[in-house]
């Protein structure tokens, strides 16, 4: 896609995860799109010129090679033993009046014991600086296991990010998986969590709490979105609002990837994360937030609205990004 200008060099992004094809029905009709909570987070960190390679499962089909080919254009790489499932997972999806969308599955999630060991190996060699994971691919057994082996194998070299992006019409009834977004959470320095994910996590909970509830145990920064509202930041020591950019909606869909994608490039420009724990421990040590990481929410903001103006999860390159917040 034009617009997308290579960062300076940094640290490699791997990206753990489902890619999917996306069945939008509307009025209009169907549209395919390319998506995926993971692969969606994959893109945005490329089109904003970050090195990215993305561990999936994709078969050897028709929507199998869209997505392929979209993530390609864009920078993304695939890791190996990402190719080879029996068939590419699906999400068909069907948008209400403000473009919100509800979701029906076809998902089959596992990952080939040698493309672990292989990350594993890479990890001890420090090939790559940050590893990203969430949704369905951290919690659909049989490969949630191996998903959580790569996270709990991050040396303290990598930091680690994580979006629990919940999909209840997938996953069922969250008692039998709350202890495993628990457990993610506390492994990771980056949460980024929708007020609807813990509305189903913890049905009648205040969300605000539960945000700076998991930051006082874990992570070093907490991000609760909030969609039209905005979102807020927590940290041990203090908490930051970010107004959500007015935009008129097409519709919702990877709004939320969008946001992850912004934040993850933000903080890793700022030097905040891909370079061990230590940065974004000293950056979150006080009341205030430092520059670095306003910078990076304003960002996520803004690349979620701006995906909220486009169909399907299209999110900005660093030229459209900029030009969208002039």
């Amino acid at each position: 896609m034009s617009g997308r200008t290579r960062a300076e060099p940094g640290p490699e992004v791997l990206v753990v995860g489902e890619a999917v094809a996306d069945l939008v029905d509307s009025p209009e009709g169907r549209r395919v799109h390319p998506g995926g909570s993971p692969a969606n987070t994959a893109l945005g960190l490329a089109r904003l010129g970050h090195r990215v390679r993305l561990l999936t499962r994709l078969g050897d089909d028709g929507y199998g090679a869209t997505i392929r080919d979209h993530l390609g254009s864009a920078g993304v790489t695939l890791a190996d033993g990402s190719a080879g499932a029996r068939r590419t997972s699906t999400a068909t999806a069907v948008l209400d009046r403000e473009g919100r969308a509800s979701y029906t599955f076809d998902v089959h999630w596992d990952l080939p014991a040698r493309s672990v060991s292989r990350i594993a190996a890479e990890r001890a060699g420090r090939a790559f600086g940050h590893l990203h994971t969430g949704s369905v691919a951290a919690l659909l057994e049989p490969g949630a296991a191996r998903v959580l082996a790569l996270v709990r194998g991050a040396p303290p070299e990598v930091t680690v990010s994580y979006d629990p992006n919940l999909r209840p019409a997938l996953l069922g009834d969250p008692a039998r998986y709350r202890a495993r977004v628990e457990g993610l959470v506390a492994l990771s320095d980056l949460v980024k969590v929708s007020d609807e994910d813990l509305a189903h996590l913890y049905p009648g909970a205040d969300a605000h709490e539960v945000a700076a509830g998991w930051a006082a145990r874990g992570p070093s920064l907490v991000v609760l979105t909030r969609g039209a509202r905005g979102a807020t930041a927590y940290w041990r020591h203090g908490r930051h609002e970010v107004a959500a950019a007015p935009v008129e909606v097409a519709d919702t869909i990877g709004a939320g990837d969008a946001f992850m994608s912004a934040l993850v490039g933000g903080l890793l420009t700022g030097g905040l994360l891909g370079a061990g724990q230590a940065a974004l421990v000293r950056a979150t040590s006080g009341r205030r937030p430092v520059a670095a990481l306003v910078a990076a929410l304003e960002s996520a903001a803004r690349a979620a609205a701006f995906t909220c103006a486009r169909f399907g999860a299209d999110p900005p390159t660093v030229t459209q990004l900029a030009a969208f917040a002039a």
